[in-house]
């Protein structure tokens, strides 16, 4: 996706875009939650207000039914109980008027209060046929205590004139009559259409809120395709100028090749500074006089090439192996210097065909010879157990009239020491203890 990018762009610019980027997006996101949250409780508040709209019609509608049974119950029996229970509901709990004003929300509801207040109209008008029949029963009881509004009520000269007993059946058939029954037929009429107007209230409601719900789905889904895209492009972005360029630094390294200046800004000046320091090392190891820094009889690097070589070297990924020949002064005085230096050729020459040619031969001594076995970080040891005994059979093969030799090695691993006369200090030791166990051996340093 990025292959052919060329920018300028550096890693600390890409991470302020992607922290920029998730700041953004996720206060987007946060917003839009917010919103879905209101736009929620609008839909809950709107559910909530139909109960309650419903609930103050069907309040109305059973107050009024309440009146009803009361008075009539009163006329039936003339129980002043169901008097006083009568009133205390008209004057006291005022449900049908707690109904109309719990209706008179906002001008949305106005046709559904206008039908609740035609019903309220309808029941009050009710009230005063039954206030009339319990002034028939009153009188034809004898009652002297009641509620002051009854005296307000006057009895026309031929119920005035009706005996106790026909005061009450005439009281009777007022609150039970045909002409009763269809004022609360009114009042139920008008309180179910209150109950319509309600239902097509909250109807129209519930669409525009579920209108503005699916809106805002759509923009939390919008946003959160572009934040995953975003994270996208900025992995992408990091993976290519940055990640990916210093894997293929590290196979370079590995390969002791100059690395690729590619990349985010921060890893081409690296690289340009590694790549700097990389040519001036190869420039000095191939301007290196050879006679200064070579063995003038065994061809292997002398100790001179072995100090830049041990100041060069990345100790983490070397291992240093020091070699001295077992007994190699009998060899001299048995044989002569002549077969003496033949010896230490036939060494050097075995050793090259053991060992890769990246890999550095040093003559240090008379008879001590170093080898640096550089990018080995990931060497096992049973490897280098196989290239020495390798070097014994080299050394022992006696077929070039050479007399057969020995040699007692001390090996380190460059990342367990700290610095490089460390490195020395440590193989040293450890060749030694090679000598202490009897020679043609070898010993690791641990």
């Amino acid at each position: 996706m990025f292959k052919h990018l060329k920018t300028d762009l550096s890693l600390r610019k890409i991470h302020i875009m992607l922290v920029a980027t998730m700041i953004l997006w996720s206060g987007t996101l946060l917003i839009a939650s917010f919103r879905l949250t209101n736009t929620y409780m609008r839909l809950a508040g709107a559910a909530e207000e139909r109960s309650e709209l419903e609930k103050a019609a069907h309040e109305l509608m059973d107050a009024s039914d309440y009146l009803t049974e009361r008075v009539q119950r009163f006329t039936i029996s003339g129980d002043m109980r169901f008097l006083d229970q009568y009133f205390t509901e008209a004057f006291e709990s005022n449900r049908r008027e707690e109904a109309i004003a719990i209706m008179d929300v906002d001008e949305n509801t106005e046709a559904a209060l206008e039908q609740l207040k035609e019903a309220m109209g309808h029941s009050v008008n009710l009230m005063e046929q039954e206030y009339y029949a319990m002034r028939l029963v009153i009188e034809a009881k004898g009652y002297t205590e009641y509620p002051e509004i009854l005296d307000t009520v006057v009895l026309s000269e031929e119920d005035m004139a009706l005996s106790p007993d026909d005061k009450i059946r005439r009281a009777t058939e007022l609150v039970l009559n045909d002409d009763y029954y269809d004022q609360k037929d009114n009042i139920r009429k008008d309180m179910q259409e209150s109950l319509e107007e309600v239902d097509i209230l909250m109807t129209k409601v519930k669409q525009q809120e579920l209108k503005i719900l699916r809106r805002e789905l759509y923009f939390v889904r919008i946003v959160l395709i572009i934040q995953v895209l975003s994270i996208f492009i900025m992995e992408r972005l990091t993976s290519h100028l940055g990640i990916h360029p210093i894997l293929k630094a590290v196979d370079k390294i590995r390969d002791d090749s100059p690395i690729p200046e590619v990349g985010a800004n921060e890893f081409k000046y690296l690289a340009q500074a590694y790549n700097k320091m990389y040519a001036r090392y190869r420039s000095s190891l191939e301007h290196l006089n050879y006679k200064a820094s070579h063995d003038e009889l065994t061809g292997a690097y002398n100790r001179a090439g072995y100090e830049l070589l041990l100041s060069s070297v990345d100790l983490e990924s070397t291992y240093m192996m020091l070699m001295d020949v077992d007994d190699f002064k009998s060899v001299n005085d048995n044989y002569g210097h002549d077969v003496g230096d033949k010896v230490l050729i036939r060494l050097v020459e075995v050793l090259k065909s053991v060992f890769r040619d990246d890999d550095c031969i040093c003559r240090i001594g008379g008879d001590e010879f170093v080898v640096f076995m550089v990018h080995s970080s990931g060497i096992q040891q049973n490897l280098i157990e196989s290239k020495i005994e390798q070097i014994r059979k080299g050394l022992a093969d006696a077929g070039d009239g050479l007399p057969s030799v020995s040699v007692s090695i001390g090996i380190v691993n460059g990342k367990s020491v700290n610095g490089a006369e460390n490195l020395f200090e440590k193989t040293d030791a450890a060749m030694y203890e090679s000598k202490r166990k009897g020679k043609n051996t070898y010993t690791f340093y641990t």
